[in-house]
């Protein structure tokens, strides 16, 4: 039987008055240094993260997304900082049933800034703008989504198999 992992980020984008603006499906790449530690873990006695961040790709500079991605070393994207948490947010996923796991309590994201954002990463740091820890993956969206002052990212992130 052949084994597939794979992701996929939900968002749903708010104005400040709680109107819908829009709605996002993404699945993401998982990068190189990401699938390492998950073989790591469960085959060679490595130690697991123990909790998984979700931090935001600013459009400005993007150029790509790459396997070779580590959170010390990303050439092709920056990270957006421009919302209120003092750190990425918590992916508190629930556990896994029938080859998922998931989070059913939203990742929220409270924008504090005009910015045009060009995707999303997952990471083993909750620091915002920290070239520490494990980077999992990367999605880049469809197209470019902008938001402003006030408005809230609500993002469910998927991993399956």
């Amino acid at each position: 039987m052949k084994v597939g992992i794979k992701g996929r980020f939900y968002i749903e984008h708010f104005d400040v008055n709680g109107k819908l603006k829009g709605k996002y499906e993404v699945p993401n790449g998982i990068v190189d240094v990401g699938m390492n530690h998950i073989l790591d873990t469960q085959f060679h006695n490595t130690a697991a993260a123990s909790t998984w961040y979700i931090g935001l790709v600013d459009n400005a500079a993007f150029s790509a997304f790459a396997n070779a991605d580590t959170m010390a070393a990303h050439a092709g994207w920056a990270e957006s900082v421009a919302y209120t948490e003092a750190n990425r947010i918590e992916w508190a996923e629930d556990a896994a049933a029938a080859r998922a796991i998931t989070n059913s309590v939203t990742s929220d994201f409270s924008i504090n800034a005009t910015v045009t954002l060009k995707g999303i990463f997952i990471t083993s740091d909750n620091t915002k703008s920290g070239t520490a820890g494990v980077l999992w993956s990367t999605a880049a969206f469809a197209s470019n989504v902008s938001a402003v002052n006030g408005d809230t990212l609500k993002i469910t992130y998927t991993v399956s198999g």
